[in-house]
């Protein structure tokens, strides 16, 4: 469907309010305009680029990782409520992929994933136990992978984390973390 300027930047401004991680790449296949055009549309109603967005999202976050340091985590943290949820975003580059293919290798997702389970751990000490893990989709350059991570279960020793992640609202991997907490923390709460 071909829209005009006037129906084309509301819509636009709507889903960048509901994914404020869409690219402009994602909205001009989804409008069927350029990049460029999407480009103009943002400018012309005030709306920053993905980047200036996730950071403003990040903002909000109200804790911060314990069980590592933030530059290890592998992925950009941009929400993160310790013991319950965190998400993160990577971009799928050329360092992350096989080169004949343009696929993703597996670990870096599978990284993702698992600094993801180790950073919503409420404790100074996080180490993944056993990872049950399932890839559903390839990953290419290019892609946007959001990991979503949930505390599931909080033992003694042990919490469990799901993680899902996706790439355009699409499931590509899951996995249950097994992480070991540090027992002195649990004994002094």
């Amino acid at each position: 469907m071909k829209w005009s300027k006037k129906e084309r930047q509301p819509k636009l401004k709507e889903k960048i309010e509901t994914d404020p991680f869409v690219t402009d790449d994602a909205l001009a296949d989804l409008f069927e305009v350029s990049v460029q055009t999407v480009r103009l549309d943002r400018l012309e109603m005030n709306i920053p680029e993905v980047r200036e967005r996730i950071k403003h999202v990040a903002k909000k976050q109200y804790d911060t990782v314990k069980a590592l340091p933030i530059d290890e985590v592998i992925g950009e943290i941009i929400d993160l409520d310790l013991d319950k949820h965190a998400i993160s975003l990577m971009d799928i580059r050329s360092e992350h992929v096989f080169s004949r293919t343009g696929i993703a290798r597996g670990h870096h997702v599978f990284a993702q994933a698992n600094s993801l389970a180790v950073a919503v751990i409420d404790d100074d000490l996080a180490l993944t136990a056993s990872a049950e893990i399932s890839f559903t989709k390839q990953i290419k350059e290019g892609d946007r992978v959001i990991a979503k991570a949930r505390v599931s279960e909080i033992k003694e020793q042990r919490t469990l984390v799901e993680v899902a992640s996706y790439v355009e609202n699409e499931l590509v991997f899951s996995g249950t973390f097994s992480m070991f907490r540090d027992e002195r923390e649990e004994s002094k709460k």
